[in-house]
């Protein structure tokens, strides 16, 4: 069983995530839902031991902390990472690429028998075991990043977002193949962007927004979830029972809501993508300052992004409380709050975008 606990993640100043914790066990598919910049790739790089988790964060494997390991010691403990781009090396063939993943001094003595049980779960990469990866489509690539994984004899395999530009028959086609892994006893831990067939061959689901877990149930239950749907699958919510005097502002908020939190992940993701591009890390090491209008736009756009959660953590508790199923005493979020919430969050959006005009001209 993979477990994380109070996992927390800092790209220099920025906190990536905060006190995350999520359980796998062995034959169990979990996926992570969230948007873009919302921590799901770091998560799993956390696990692999490829970014440093901060003090106190615990990752277990089999009841035994392994977060001081290095990556490769993480791959002996029993898990394997299949990472965004797939990774694989393009001018080699299909076959010395699934040999390559065999390193791992407990996949050593059965390599034959992993390699057979790879060319059974793909049989297309048997066919083309000669071929040059480069080659190839783009999902016989990702038969071949996720086979390399499983060639190392993993008891916890992680994806991140293996649908990558895959035709939806390609994905449909990935998704089964997935299924058939955890049958096989493999826990996987998968962060997709396509929540619905994700969440059609999972087993349970975690929502993650801003470094935050602001949800997990069974996947069953997310996928019938109005405001999961509504947030994570693009689908209309279905009605529920709201007074209806408050339908439709709850549906404006909703909307709002959903609006900001993707603004605020692409001011996420633009602020991490500066913070790397001037160094940050040197910076803090160096004693040389960062920007200011660049250190005010990180804490503005930290700030927005906080609110955006907050914003989708009450709409998604207030849809849930007002379901017919709400547990004794619950009760739906402040129709007045939610909004007061959304008016700070928008003016708080023009502020940014504001002062991130003002450093464009001030730069020329």
């Amino acid at each position: 069983m993979l477990e994380t606990r109070n996992l927390s993640v800092f790209y220099g100043r920025h906190k990536a995530l905060e006190n995350v914790s999520v359980q796998v066990n062995k034959g169990e598919i979990c996926v992570v839902l969230g948007a873009n910049g919302a921590g799901k790739s770091t998560l799993l790089k956390a696990v692999a031991g490829l970014v440093t988790p901060a003090p106190g964060s615990q990752v277990i494997i089999d009841g035994r902390p392994i977060s001081g390991l290095n990556s490769a010691e993480i791959v002996e403990t029993g898990i394997a990472l299949v990472p965004e781009g797939r990774g694989i090396f393009a001018d080699l063939t299909v076959q010395e690429n699934l040999t390559l993943g065999a390193y791992a001094r407990r996949a050593r003595r059965d390599e034959g028998g992993n390699l057979k049980r790879v060319f059974s779960l793909f049989p297309r990469l048997a066919e083309r075991r000669a071929q040059i990866a480069r080659t190839m489509s783009g999902g016989e690539q990702q038969m071949v990043a996720i086979g390399r994984a499983l060639m190392s004899r993993p008891d916890i395999l992680m994806l991140d977002e293996p649908s990558l530009g895959l035709s939806p028959l390609l994905c449909t086609e990935l998704f089964k193949t997935l299924k058939g892994i955890g049958e096989t006893g493999v826990g996987i831990l998968l962060v997709e962007q396509n929540a619905k067939q994700s969440l059609a061959i999972a087993d349970r689901g975690y929502l993650l927004e801003n470094g935050h877990i602001i949800g997990e149930d069974t996947a069953e239950a997310l996928a019938g979830d109005p405001a999961v749907r509504r947030a994570y699958l693009g689908a209309a919510a279905e009605a529920v029972p709201v007074a209806p005097a408050n339908s439709a502002s709850t549906r404006q908020l909703s909307q709002m809501a959903e609006g900001f939190a993707i603004r605020a992940a692409e001011i996420h993701a633009a602020h991490i993508a500066g913070l790397r591009a001037v160094g940050a890390a040197a910076a803090s090491t160096s004693g040389v300052q960062p920007n200011p209008d660049a250190k005010a736009l990180a804490g503005m756009a930290a700030d927005l992004a906080a609110h955006a959660a907050d914003i989708q953590s009450a709409h998604i508790r207030g849809k849930r409380a007002a379901a017919p199923e709400r547990p004794a005493g619950s009760a739906p979020s402040s129709a007045n709050e939610l909004s007061a919430m959304a008016s700070d969050l928008a003016k708080r959006a023009g502020e940014i975008h504001s002062a991130h005009i003002r450093a464009r001209r001030a730069k020329g």
